[in-house]
């Protein structure tokens, strides 16, 4: 099975591509997508669809994780990283991959054992998960990680 994992933001959306034999998870590809923080809203929508339809085209996985969406302070970069959240649910949800949504706490104990663990530990869980991965920044493995939590869910 194929998992494609989504971190969604509307500056950067991380994604990461495993590979789940059995109990058994190889890295297949992780990457940042970046939208022009100049451009207007609906511009970097379209750019976030784009590019996301592309690594599904590459990619065909059979199932997507994404992150559910936390709400800080700012009512408008909520509103705006739910509307990115959207794109990136449509855009999985239409390539036919089942679509599964996880708290960043359940991935975080997924990955590290507890869901108060920070980027750093989460990080270097993955490098023991996923020997050899060269992560493409934060977002990537903020991705690869919650690809890891649909892959032990889905075995359930």
């Amino acid at each position: 099975m194929i998992v494609l994992g989504l971190d969604p933001g509307l500056g950067t959306t991380g994604w990461g591509v495993i590979r789940v034999e059995g109990s058994r998870l190889t890295h297949v590809a992780n990457g940042q997508i970046r939208t022009d923080a100049k451009a207007p809203l609906a511009s970097r929508l379209v750019t976030l669809d784009s590019a996301l339809a592309a690594v599904i085209a590459e990619h065909r996985p059979d199932g997507a994780a994404v992150e559910e969406v936390f709400v800080n302070a700012n009512a408008q970069s909520t509103l705006k990283l739910g509307q990115a959240r959207g794109v990136v649910l449509l855009c999985a949800a239409r390539s036919g991959a089942v679509v599964g949504e996880y708290a960043a706490r359940l991935v975080k104990k997924a990955i590290v054992g507890t869901g108060a663990a920070d980027k750093k530990q989460v990080q270097a869980m993955l490098g023991i998960l996923l020997p050899g991965v060269k992560l493409a920044g934060p977002d990537a493995a903020d991705a690869l990680a919650v690809a890891i939590c649909h892959a032990h869910h889905a075995r359930r």
